[in-house]
């Protein structure tokens, strides 16, 4: 199965740790990477109070079910030493969420696909667009669409990852 992850990071050095993020999912047992999107600088999204975030969407091929992805997912975000503050959109050393998994539409306690609100975000869009850009987000249209209706002033696409 195919899946997209969205990876951001506002602490330390945040392209290194993106590097680093990217790194260990090309290293996990059960992923592999297939494309990354370039690296954009973004202003923060919700909590204003931090400084930018670095983000980038990742493509990978996997044999894990979406749960078990998930937990891999969170297992590398802790191993970067990501803790988990009830401050809510705050800062943060890795994020790594998963965005999609292939046309799959999943409502769980633990887990939503696509993404709860990857749709009103720019940040996520863009770089994914930049990977997929006649991807359609199930229930709310193509990211071309999404992406016209959203300001996207502030994000700057700062280079390729690699």
């Amino acid at each position: 199965m195919q899946a997209w992850l969205g990876l951001g990071s506002n602490l330390g050095n945040p392209v290194a740790q993106l590097k680093l993020a990217i790194k260990r999912l090309a290293e996990a047992e059960g992923i592999e990477v297939l494309k990354t999107s370039s690296l954009y600088s973004t202003p923060p999204w919700g909590d204003e109070q931090q400084d930018d975030f670095i983000n980038a969407v990742v493509q990978i091929q996997t044999g894990f079910a979406p749960l078990a992805l998930l937990h891999a997912l969170q297992s590398i975000e802790n191993q970067m030493g990501r803790q988990r503050s009830k401050r809510r959109w705050g800062p943060r050393v890795i994020d790594i969420d998963m965005l999609l998994y292939d046309d799959l539409v999943l409502h769980s306690a633990e887990l939503e696909i696509p993404h709860a609100r990857m749709h009103e975000r720019a940040f996520v869009l863009l770089p994914l667009s930049e990977l997929e850009p006649a991807a359609e987000i199930p229930g709310h249209g193509s990211i071309v669409s999404l992406i016209a209706q959203l300001d996207c002033s502030g994000i700057c696409r700062l280079s390729a990852t690699r």
